[in-house]
């Protein structure tokens, strides 16, 4: 239903063939992410830092293809895009690395690849497990956790700041976000990112709530 709702208000379209959907996480709520990308007809590429919740949803049959190679995953969703296929990718890696290849496909294509797009990762619990830094693979960003939180909680705040960056540039050419409720907006803003709507106070965001703005 969100993903329908965000087609009909963002993209004034019934028919969501031919859209990109991007987001990330495949664990608990967030997996029925891939699931409901294909039941609203359109190419969602989900990115998850852990291979295990990938391999998981697979076999459940909510995912239909897993690749960790970005190449492969651009060349897909570019064949089921133009193909108007229905397809749930699971990218093995970090979404912020998918977003800055949708940018650098954007800035030497001139191609707007993504449609919609979100976040479901663990964003209410950051600094403990809920969000992965790009800097670093999943196994050491764990091991970083456990040795020096510190250090984890800042290069969290930095990739988060490129995270937002990212997400801004697609934006600004017509791709539109939401907040799935997950504190990725307030998290964002706390780190420092770009998230804040001109011209209104420091508690509205430029992006909008699925609650209030689409299931609303």
């Amino acid at each position: 239903l969100t993903v329908l709702n965000a087609g009909r208000r963002y993209l004034k379209a019934e028919d969501l063939s031919g859209k990109v959907f991007v987001t990330s996480g495949l664990g608990g709520m967030s997996g029925a992410q891939a699931k409901a990308a294909v039941i609203a007809g359109c190419v969602g590429i989900i990115a998850e830092v852990d291979e295990a919740a990938l391999l998981k949803r697979h076999k459940q049959g909510w995912l239909m293809e897993i690749s960790d190679n970005l190449d492969h995953c651009i060349a897909r969703l570019r064949e089921a895009r133009k193909n108007r296929i229905a397809l749930s990718l699971g990218y093995h890696g970090n979404v912020v690395d998918l977003w800055e290849r949708l940018v650098h496909e954007l800035d030497t294509t001139g191609e707007l690849l993504a449609d919609l797009g979100s976040d479901q990762t663990s964003c209410h619990n950051p600094f403990n497990g809920g969000y992965y830094p790009v800097q670093l693979g999943f196994e050491e960003a764990k091991q970083l956790l456990s040795t020096n939180p510190g250090k984890f909680r800042t290069l969290v705040q930095e990739s988060l700041k490129r995270h937002v960056a990212a997400i801004n540039k697609l934006a600004d050419k017509g791709m539109f976000f939401w907040d799935y409720g997950n504190a990725f907006l307030l998290e964002a803003q706390r780190a420092g990112a770009d998230v804040e709507k001109k011209g209104a106070n420091k508690t509205e965001f430029r992006y909008p709530s699925y609650v209030q703005h689409i299931m609303g």
